[in-house]
């Protein structure tokens, strides 16, 4: 028998895995993915990056608000062996999960239950965790709460952004529902409760964590930098000139060090003073601008040191 599978997803994390199920010979009924929405500087009505995918593999795509009873009878039409679901963008109801013969399976971005929610990739780089990894996950109705399936850990390097690390793990999950989709099939998976110890959340990052705070330690600072990187970008005022800081390590500081302002300005960067250490900034886009070296910068901007940092 064919398996029949159902896809969720939306971002470009949630690619690699459609890609590898029709790859693999298993083709999606169907994808459901978020509506199109306005992006960009002329706010053009855009497609999620899974109907890009989707149409591009010739698969029929759904796009509702919200997966409501309509979607539930509809899935349950499609008679589904199987749905996966990754980084759809939504919780699911009973009627949904219980809608394919073998439930909803998700690829979630974290070793669970460490880092459930919205932004597993950018809270493990802000808390300085050394490795991380993907969880196959049976779905219910909580907030990645249910069963695990199959775990995959990951090391993360000390030059690791969210963006490398998104693009690594979303390539981790897709080899990982690939070498159990057999078995999920089959049901062949005892699934294992997450335990009640060490679970944390990952909540969106806000607006107001982008902004680079000169007072705190310039460790912590970097992890931030590279938690946002590439987009949004950390952001910061050189003296009255606002830039998102695109890459930046920590260093050592001097005694007489005043944090919160430019200790030294030249070829290797530009080097903040903070509460601790120095935070070398090498790469950056002012607002307005392009993205550029600190060196390219500083061409067309004296930076003395002094100026403030905010």
């Amino acid at each position: 028998m064919v398996a029949r599978i159902v896809f969720a997803g939306t971002p470009d994390f949630s690619v690699p895995a459609l890609d590898a199920l029709v790859g693999a010979g298993v083709a999606p009924v169907a994808v459901f993915t978020q509506p199109d929405r306005p992006a960009g500087r002329g706010r053009r009505l855009t497609p999620p990056p899974v109907k890009r995918a989707a149409e591009a593999h010739g698969l029929a795509v759904h796009q509702p608000e919200r997966l409501g009873d309509d979607e539930a009878a509809q899935i349950r039409a499609l008679a589904p062996d199987l749905m996966v679901v990754v980084g759809y963008g939504q919780i699911l109801r009973r009627n949904v999960l219980e809608a394919p013969r073998r439930g909803c399976v998700n690829v979630h971005a974290s070793l669970l239950p460490r880092w459930r929610g919205a932004a597993p990739i950018q809270r493990a780089l802000l808390a300085g965790d050394e490795q991380t990894g993907v969880t196959l996950m049976q779905m219910d109705e909580g907030l990645d709460t249910g069963p695990m399936l199959a775990r995959e850990a990951t090391a993360i390097s000390a030059d690791e952004t969210a963006g490398s690390l998104h693009d690594r793990l979303a390539r981790v999950g897709a080899d990982l529902l690939v070498a159990h989709l057999d078995d999920l099939l089959a049901g062949a998976i005892t699934p294992e409760p997450q335990p009640e110890e060490g679970v944390t959340y990952a909540a969106k990052l806000t607006n107001a964590e982008s902004w680079l705070d000169p007072a705190e330690p310039a460790e912590q600072l970097e992890r931030r930098v590279r938690a946002l990187a590439p987009v949004p970008g950390a952001r910061v005022h050189l003296g009255e000139t606002q830039v998102r800081v695109l890459a930046a390590h920590a260093a050592a500081g001097q005694p007489d060090d005043q944090p919160g302002t430019v200790a030294a300005a030249g070829s290797q960067g530009i080097e903040v003073a903070t509460g601790q250490g120095r935070l070398c900034i090498t790469r950056l886009k002012p607002a307005g601008g392009r993205e550029q070296s600190a060196a390219d910068y500083l061409n067309g901007r004296r930076l003395a040191p002094g100026e403030p940092v905010r």
